[in-house]
């Protein structure tokens, strides 16, 4: 009996040994145009094993990828699409540079206090009292969907008024929307985030059959 620990390392194990053979296979077809039809009969194979691919934009192109990938850039065939070179594929990406800084309220979040800051850069006064309805009603939201209880409005008022250094200074809090109507909202965008998971748990199991 043939184990898996003495075979050959699968390189991408989600086609599977039997697409890693079809590949070596290939590799050792002489005749150029029967190694060409031979690369397209497997490129069919990989998209059905990974149905999922075709949600992506260059599906095609990605499949080809991989069968060079699998080859390890050793398979001689034409492809309609430019060849990936195998030293640009292995490099390391450069390291992410995070944002520093201390973000005063966290459950509103860095760029929420970036857009606030910056309202002393607007000059139309229509422009900033649109600003401050619409910053006031989502800092709102974001403080319910971080603490999930009560908030007073006067609280996001002083908020407001502070994070935009005096420039958006609510006169009436309480015209900012209810309470259970933010509450209500974010349940339903919980509700539709689940449903969605669920149908995507759903889709990945039927293609793993």
């Amino acid at each position: 009996m043939e184990y898996n620990t003495t075979r050959e390392k699968l390189i991408l194990p989600e086609y599977g040994r039997n697409v890693q053979n079809m590949i070596s296979h290939a590799m050792e077809i002489e005749d150029r145009k029967e190694r060409n039809d031979a690369a397209q009969a497997i490129i069919e194979v990989m998209g059905q094993l990974n149905p999922h691919l075709r949600d992506v934009d260059d599906y095609r192109p990605k499949l080809w990828t991989h069968l060079f990938v699998m080859s390890d850039f050793q398979l001689d065939v034409d492809s309609p699409y430019e060849i990936p070179n195998k030293e640009v594929l292995s490099e390391k990406p450069d390291l992410m540079i995070y944002p520093k800084g201390r973000i005063k309220y966290g459950h509103y979040g860095k760029y929420t206090e970036k857009i606030l800051s910056d309202a002393k850069d607007i000059n139309d006064p229509e422009a900033k009292e649109a600003l401050k309805k619409s910053m006031s009603n989502f800092m709102k939201m974001q403080y319910l969907t971080h603490n999930n209880n009560a908030v007073e409005n006067n609280v996001i008022a002083e908020n407001i008024k502070e994070l935009s250094n005096n420039e958006l200074v609510l006169e009436n809090p309480d015209e900012l929307t209810n309470t259970n109507v933010i509450l209500r909202t974010i349940g339903q965008n919980r509700k539709n985030t689940r449903t969605n998971n669920n149908n995507y748990k759903s889709k990945k199991k039927r293609y793993k059959r």
